[in-house]
């Protein structure tokens, strides 16, 4: 990026681009020297922008800050335009990404492209379109005009036979594609703008940081986590060969979010913490990003008392909502569970319909436990049409579960035993574990109430080994709940009860003590309250009312006081 000839100069260049930060920085410190002893405010400039760069991987914010703006006022001395644009432009970049701070970042943009008016298209013009198209992408403004300036930079890139501004211009321009729904072209150049990163070997490693942020972002947009870990992979082994860790610096979080949904928990809990530790140092505002990631990480092992208060530290985004209702659906408030899914769609926006696909999801099946079977239709049918749309395993798998449940709750037995099945097959297909228990658990619960006792115990046996093996506690309980009771039907001989809890009119078996646990559970008490009120320990509620949903064959605690109350088993 400069052009002064200066050695010091020309070697903090050199190590950074072999990843030597710390090189590179002792390198534009004597240029810095150098520079200001001999009165060559070009030559100052120069060094002062190198210095920054050096201090951006090293992540010295207050080094960072105070040489580019160095480095702009002595540009703009000097006369020297595209050298005062190019470090508007990042300060103005800086400012969002360490600060937060819209306002001055907006400002620092428009004061770069004032500098850059009327000179011919240079790297400048491109990096200028990338960065004011990072405002826009994500949901943050139009992003059609977002598109269109990822178009620039790619297509000065191509006339520069500049790959870094080719990649990143590719990846810029594909993402705002996806947000736009436009599914097939955005993911093409996505893959093209990876295929490019394998292949060629990039001046600055800040585009193929930025590219792979997008690509990875893009994929999580879509429930593609295939491709997301196919591009992970790619972007650690370019790490590993350009010596560039920072690559996981700004995309850790993302690449975590990737683990948890290949039921890779350990390491995913390990990547949140490392990217935790490294925001609250450096960017505390993206904070909520890793609190998401570990919140569904503690949903989906049954912490739920850990998931919901971080879940609640970022209630005002859809996932966060999504999260909370989730969680109110698992301890049986239906109700709950789909107000907070319709907010979570009111705070969606429509440009990408994917970004539905989990509130709608979470309508359905609140919807479904609530018997409301007009909306649970009508939330599915979008949901299926966003599976339909971007055409990714992840989202066949959430829709497919969400016909299984609805069909199940409408009594459709055969009908909910096909869906579970479609999903048990794509879940399996894309990898993704536990959505492939809990399809598979659901559906043994269908065979179980059809009869089918053997099927029933070998699926749910299954899923308790696969949960168990992920570390998701409380839904392995459940399943091993319905193998016993399936393995039990299944040996039963002549009616007899075989030392079971009694059976009531309906056939429906509870001890006293599930019937005492449901009855506080009908009168909105929690698994703590319930816990103290009967002087037992919370892990003792929660297995009490695993077994209750088991024996009841009921998805959510709201359907099983339902069917207790409807069975005399409980007074509502």
């Amino acid at each position: 990026m400069g052009t002064a000839t200066d050695a010091p100069v020309q070697a903090g260049w050199a190590a950074l681009a072999r990843g030597a930060w710390s090189d590179a920085r002792g390198e534009f410190e004597r240029a810095v020297e150098v520079a200001a002893a001999g009165d060559d405010p070009l030559l100052l400039a120069a060094a002062h922008e190198g210095l920054a760069w050096a201090a951006l991987w090293l992540l010295d914010v207050e080094t960072l800050f105070d040489s580019r703006l160095q480095a702009y006022r002595l540009y703009r001395a000097a006369g020297h335009r595209a050298g005062a644009a190019r470090a508007a432009m990042w300060i103005g970049s800086d400012h969002e990404d360490f600060r937060a701070d819209t306002g001055a970042a907006n400002g620092w943009l428009r004061r770069a492209r004032r500098l850059l008016e009327g000179l011919d298209p240079s790297p400048e013009h491109a990096w200028l379109a990338v960065l004011e198209a990072s405002l826009l992408v994500g949901g943050a403004g139009d992003v059609t005009d977002g598109r269109r300036l990822g178009a620039i930079a790619t297509q000065i890139g191509r006339a520069a036979d500049d790959p870094e501004l080719e990649l990143i211009g590719l990846a810029t321009e594909g993402r705002a594609l996806v947000e736009q729904g436009n599914v097939a072209e955005g993911v093409g150049l996505l893959d093209e703008a990876a295929a490019l990163a394998q292949a060629e070997q990039v001046a600055y490693s800040i585009a193929l940081t930025w590219s792979f942020c997008y690509l990875i972002s893009a994929c999580e947009l879509l429930y593609d986590y295939e491709r997301a870990a196919q591009w992970c992979t790619r972007a650690e082994e370019i790490a590993d060969r350009q010596g560039l860790p920072y690559i996981w610096g700004l995309c850790r979080t993302k690449h975590a979010g990737v683990l948890v949904m290949r039921g890779e928990w350990a390491a995913a809990e390990d990547e949140l913490d490392e990217a935790a530790d490294a925001l609250r140092r450096t960017r505390p505002h993206w904070i909520g990003a890793s609190t998401l990631r570990l919140a569904e990480l503690r949903r989906r092992q049954g912490r739920l008392a850990e998931a919901r208060e971080l879940f609640l530290q970022v209630e005002q985004e859809p996932d966060g909502l999504v999260g909370l209702g989730r969680i109110a659906l698992d301890q049986g408030d239906a109700t709950r569970a789909r107000e907070l899914a319709e907010h979570a769609l009111r705070a969606t926006a429509r440009t990408c319909s994917t970004e539905r696909a989990r509130p709608l999801q979470l309508l359905t099946e609140a919807c479904a436990a609530l018997g409301d079977r007009a909306g649970a239709r009508d939330a599915l049918a979008e949901l299926d049409a966003v599976a339909l749309t971007a055409r990714t395993g992840c989202l066949t798998v959430l829709a497919a579960f969400a016909a299984g449940v609805t069909a199940a709750a409408e009594g459709e037995l055969d009908d909910a035993r096909r869906r579970f099945e479609d999903a048990v097959t794509a879940a399996e297909r894309v990898r993704l574990p536990y959505e492939a228990a809990r399809a598979r658990l659901e559906l043994a619960a269908v065979l179980d109430r059809a009869g089918r006792a053997d099927a029933a115990a070998e699926l749910a046996s299954r899923a308790r080994d696969e949960l168990r093996r992920l570390g998701a506690d409380a839904e392995s309980v459940r399943a091993g709940v319905i193998a016993h009771r399936a393995a039990d039907a299944s040996h039963a001989d002549g009616g007899s009860t075989g030392g079971q809890p009694p059976v009531n009119a309906d056939g429906v078996r509870l001890t006293p003590r599930e019937r005492e646990v449901l009855a506080l559970v009908a009168r909105g008490r929690s698994d703590r309250e319930i816990a103290t009120e009967l002087v037992v320990s919370e892990h003792t509620v929660h297995r009490h009312v695993a077994n209750v949903l088991a024996r009841l064959d009921c998805p959510t605690r709201a359907a099983a006081v339902a069917r207790a109350t409807a069975a005399g088993l409980i007074t509502a």
